[in-house]
């Protein structure tokens, strides 16, 4: 299967890490939309390229404020009108050929899931071993908080059937990087079919998750979960 499908990339002030992935668009079919909500010369580093390969289905949504990682995927979704969607990050630790492959492999799913811990994987380059401790520790919570019984939720690689994310989008309530969790919650307590693909992931390092972002992640998941899914305030 050859979907029609839509890559959406946050890219908050990535100017020094986007060349890697924009080298990789050139001559591939597909869609491509980078929603840049910094304060950085990322919005022209992806308007150059798109007007040097004008064949290239490459788009740039700019923004004056921070959306956040999830606020930004959900504005790629409403603004994508292909059956297919997925999002990755903007550092390129996963290839555009490894997402063509999480495509391929959506068949009679909604949602395929990247994983760095199945069977499979492969990662040439492990994160340290707290960021690893930290990774399962929070990987274990959601297993119990949210009954998804996934390896990896947060691997910065996922595709979609468009029907699914329409189904759900006007629920979200997260707007940064918890927003994966609260999507794929929202998808399994509708009976979307969720899967996990083991990937090839490159440890590109400069991760914008720090130690208390994973803390006010986990803080706002547990305020979501016992509160209905509904957004405080």
């Amino acid at each position: 299967m050859k979907p029609d499908f839509s890559i959406i990339i946050p890219a908050y002030n990535e100017e020094h890490r986007i060349g890697n992935l924009l080298s990789q668009i050139p001559g591939r079919g597909g869609h491509f939309l980078f929603i840049c909500d910094g304060s950085d010369s990322t919005p022209a580093i992806v308007m150059k390229c798109a007007r040097s390969h004008p064949e290239t289905d490459l788009r740039c949504l700019v923004y004056p404020h921070r959306l956040g990682k999830g606020g930004a995927v959900k504005e790629g979704f409403v603004n994508a009108d292909t059956a297919y969607v997925g999002f990755m990050d903007a550092d390129a630790s996963t290839s555009i050929a490894q997402m063509v492959s999480l495509f391929e492999e959506l068949g009679d799913a909604d949602c395929v899931v990247g994983s760095r811990w199945l069977p499979g994987s492969i990662v040439p380059e492990r994160q340290g071993i707290a960021r690893r401790l930290e990774s399962r520790g929070f990987n274990l919570l959601i297993r119990l908080l949210f009954g998804l019984s996934l390896t990896d939720t947060q691997c910065g690689a996922k595709v979609f059937k468009k029907s699914a994310i329409d189904a759900v989008i006007g629920e979200m309530a997260a707007t940064g990087f918890e927003f994966d969790v609260e999507l794929l919650w929202r998808l399994s307590m509708k009976g979307y079919t969720i899967k996990e693909y083991p990937i090839t992931w490159q440890n590109k390092g400069g991760s914008r998750v720090r130690g208390m972002d994973s803390f006010r992640m986990l803080k706002s998941l547990v305020s979501l979960r016992f509160s209905g899914g509904k957004e405080d305030g």
